[in-house]
């Protein structure tokens, strides 16, 4: 039997007791115990238990498996798909993530890492390398998943429209080395061109600053109800409250008037590139 997940058992959390309760349901569907249905996929009846009760992460082909013995018409597929999109989400920022999945605006103001919505993979794993404690290369991957779903959203149709603000200090810190910096480079300047996206440079000489109370984001729903985001050390908070939105908006213009504009940050960016 093989047990190949690259997984011990983990504290059950809400994506992969719901990812269980699929395998489940699909097992008792076809009419299979879990002693049945273990050697029909090549996994121990402690493996299928342990999914099911969403103490493990499932492995790739413990979901391809499954999904051909039971004939879930893609159901238990899809299942794993939202729980790998997830799994390299921080807790405290799914509930954002979601969000931004049925958002129709968005706009970031960052001054601490480049936004992971426009990190080129070399650029996300030395990030995730620097910052204790260390990820499992296993870890990384699935964190760099789970940024690499999330940045479709820049390219969707009907646009989302995106609105990033970032520190020119981000940049010049040249994290992860010279080839990184360069490629992460060229990626703002792809996505600045995308004609539902701005990327705009906060100068590192700026008397005049809006946001020194620590980055945000603001986002607007399908529904056009506007939400925000704040983050620190292993925390995340998702606001509501209009008063604090207002406050936000209110911030959030001015910053984008005392960055430069996205033609000229388009210009530094290539000058920038051009002293690599």
């Amino acid at each position: 039997m093989t047990d190949d997940s690259g997984d011990d058992e983990v504290e059950p959390d809400d994506n992969l007791r719901s990812f269980g309760e699929t395998v489940k349901a699909s097992r008792k569907r076809a009419g299979l115990t879990q002693e049945q249905l273990a050697p029909l996929i090549g996994y121990s009846v402690q493996y299928v238990g342990s999914v099911e009760q969403g103490r493990r992460h499932p492995s790739q082909k413990f979901v391809n498996k499954t999904e051909a013995v039971l004939d879930t018409f893609g159901v238990i597929g899809i299942a794993a798909k939202q729980l790998t999109r997830r799994r390299g989400l921080a807790s405290w920022f799914r509930r954002w993530a979601e969000l931004e999945e049925g958002a129709v605006t968005l706009n970031t103001y960052e001054c601490r890492s480049v936004p992971g919505l426009l990190q080129p993979e070399p650029y996300a794993r030395a990030l995730i390398d620097n910052v204790p404690p260390l990820a499992t290369p296993e870890e990384a991957d699935a964190r760099i998943a789970a940024r690499t779903e999330r940045q479709k959203l820049l390219l969707r149709t009907p646009y989302v429209l995106f609105s990033f603000i970032i520190e020119q200090a981000l940049i010049e810190r040249r994290t992860g080395g010279t080839d990184v910096t360069r490629e992460l480079i060229d990626r703002l300047l792809a996505c600045g061109a995308l004609p539902n996206v701005d990327v705009q440079i906060m100068p590192l000489v700026q008397p005049v600053h809006a946001g020194t109370d620590g980055p945000f984001q603001l986002l607007e729903t399908n529904e056009h109800e506007w939400l925000g985001y704040s983050e620190g050390q292993q925390s995340g908070i998702v606001i509501s409250d209009p008063k604090d939105i207002s406050l936000l908006h209110q911030r959030y213009a001015k910053l984008r008037i005392q960055a430069l504009n996205p033609a000229d940050s388009a210009g530094l960016l290539m000058r920038m590139r051009g002293s690599l």
